[in-house]
């Protein structure tokens, strides 16, 4: 098994085309609460400004074996208050949900078992994000994390716990800090997909992602040498691009 494949592909999925702009609402999932059902990226602006909402609470549910990594946790909410505009704060709660009993989930299944257990929606001035832990991994092995609305991301636990704390392999916190950030990049709206560029880095042959292969949102990489640096450097941080961008959409 590659493991410089498995950290890597951190990926973002949306059921409909991003170019599309007659409606931000997501068809063909289980369809929740109006204000969450959106495309990825739909709500960055409200994410990152202060106009609308204040403040943001992130549900985190998980699946047994597999509960949120805590320096993790921290380094997530870090990583919001660093960037958006919210006087009334970033707050995480934390659940235990059933687990799914598969070793493969579909974004079907994924979406299902959200309907079935999210209750941290959009009301009043807060903001509603929601992240899964799932007991299984995704229908493509190689896959680490989706942000599949605009206010909801899975991380595949058991691939991430496969491929991270042992010998020659990255930190568990170091690799599941990677993928929650970049999935919460991706719901802000990196790369060009809610929050307009404010200079073209988008990685063409990859979508939604920045050409700097330094970057948090950089889209993948096979070789060693970018293994090496996640097992003996730090999480890789925003560039200034993406942090230009989602400033000027109103974060910080």
């Amino acid at each position: 098994m590659k493991h410089a494949i498995l950290v890597f592909l951190l990926a973002i999925i949306s059921v409909n085309n991003f170019s599309c702009k007659k409606s931000d609402t997501i068809t063909g999932l289980p369809s929740i609460n109006s204000d969450n059902n959106k495309q990825v990226g739909a709500s960055a602006n409200d994410l990152l400004s202060a106009t609308t909402y204040t403040s943001i609470k992130i549900e985190i549910q998980y699946m047994p074996g597999f509960a949120p990594d805590a320096a993790s946790l921290n380094n997530l909410t870090a990583f919001f208050n660093t960037l958006v505009n919210k006087p009334g704060g970033v707050t995480i709660v934390q659940s235990a949900i059933t687990g799914s009993g598969k070793t493969v989930l579909s974004l079907n299944d994924i979406a299902t078992i959200e309907k079935n257990n999210r209750t941290a929606y959009t009301s009043g001035s807060q903001l509603g994000v929601y992240f899964l832990y799932t007991d299984g991994g995704y229908t493509e092995g190689n896959v680490l994390g989706v942000a599949f609305r605009n206010t909801s991301m899975c991380i595949f636990g058991k691939t991430i716990h496969d491929n991270s704390g042992g010998i020659g392999q990255a930190s568990r916190t170091k690799l599941e800090s990677t993928v929650l950030e970049h999935e919460a990049g991706h719901i802000l709206g990196l790369v060009d997909v809610g929050t307009t560029m404010q200079t073209n880095h988008k990685d063409a042959a990859h979508g939604s992602h920045c050409n700097n292969t330094n970057c948090l949102m950089y889209y993948a990489s096979e070789t060693t040498d970018v293994l090496g640096f996640l097992i003996t450097g730090s999480i890789p941080p925003l560039d200034a691009n993406c942090k230009a961008d989602l400033k000027a959409n109103g974060g910080k």
